[in-house]
């Protein structure tokens, strides 16, 4: 697919287009209306493909569950295996879709793997998020930072204290997510590792006050967030933060979503994902994979 097109879905996907006039621009890169449609579905999320584990999977227990934040709550989906082992706990914090399909695929992913696994749903003050990705899209400008921190620290507060969790507790983010990831690293001294795929960074000189280890992945052709890439590292280095830093080359924001049609790139995905267990495994324990 055309990069112009990939690099046009992603301003529009993030704020930087409004509907209309990003199907303007894409008619006229794609050469017409017909081939704008084609394109379009090639780059929207196909939820049909977000069950790359099942949600009855006999090895894992799953439920909703939800967290006091400040004076209201924050609900969630929770995956962990069956047995009554005790486990760490890892955070997965949705693109700026909401708690979709796909983020709970990743949960039960990550439960198999043999953690606790915990995806909130930030939207949750706003009604919780809507099946319609766009409507969902448009909830995230509502959404105060410092609320969504104090969401966060909340939920490590919660996952810590649960009778079923070892007291370690990371937090893996995607998108919006990654930059959230990043944010969580900087205000909770307490969160035990952080991994932040594609995320925004935090400033410069908030860097100091970062305690957890953290892996941090990059799309090569993701021009927007890898301008932050330098001053982050720079300052990760300067401030001896433990930290592993990989850029892939050649793919697009998001390429670890398989339910994200043509910027879904599978060798990338792979590579990261393998990345990422190992990672949490060595800083959150190495507990025993779902049976």
């Amino acid at each position: 697919m055309d990069q112009r097109i990939v690099t046009l879905y992603d301003r529009f996907t993030h704020g930087g287009l409004n509907r209309r006039d990003f199907l303007d621009q894409l008619t006229i890169l794609a050469g017409g209306a017909t081939a704008a449609t084609a394109a379009l579905a090639a780059l929207q999320s196909d939820y049909a493909q977000a069950q790359t584990v099942r949600d009855n999977d006999p090895r894992l227990t799953i439920e909703t569950v939800s967290f006091p934040s400040g004076s209201s709550k924050i609900d969630g989906y929770l995956a962990r295996p069956a047995d009554a082992t005790k486990r760490p706990a890892v955070i997965v914090i949705h693109e700026n879709r909401g708690l979709n399909p796909h983020i709970k695929d990743i949960a039960r992913r990550i439960a198999l793997a043999g953690f606790i696994a915990f995806a909130p749903d930030y939207l949750t003050a706003l009604g919780g998020t809507p099946a319609d990705e766009d409507k969902a899209r448009d909830l995230f400008p509502q959404l105060k930072p410092a609320d969504v921190v104090a969401s966060s620290r909340a939920v490590v507060a919660g996952l810590k204290a649960r009778a079923d969790s070892t007291g370690k507790v990371g937090a893996i983010g995607f998108c919006w997510g990654g930059g959230q990831v990043n944010a969580l690293a900087v205000a909770d001294p307490t969160l035990d590792a952080g991994v932040a795929y594609y995320g925004g960074q935090p400033r410069a000189e908030d860097v100091a006050a970062i305690k957890a280890p953290l892996m941090l992945h990059y799309a090569g052709l993701d021009e927007r967030i890898n301008a932050g890439i330098p001053a982050y590292e720079a300052a990760l280095r300067q401030n001896d933060k433990t930290f592993e830093l990989f850029i892939y080359p050649n793919v697009n924001h998001a390429f670890n979503n398989d339910t994200g049609g043509a910027r879904y790139d599978k060798t990338a995905a792979d590579l990261a994902w393998g990345r990422t267990i190992g990672f949490l495994r060595k800083y959150l324990g190495d507990a025993p994979a779902a049976g």
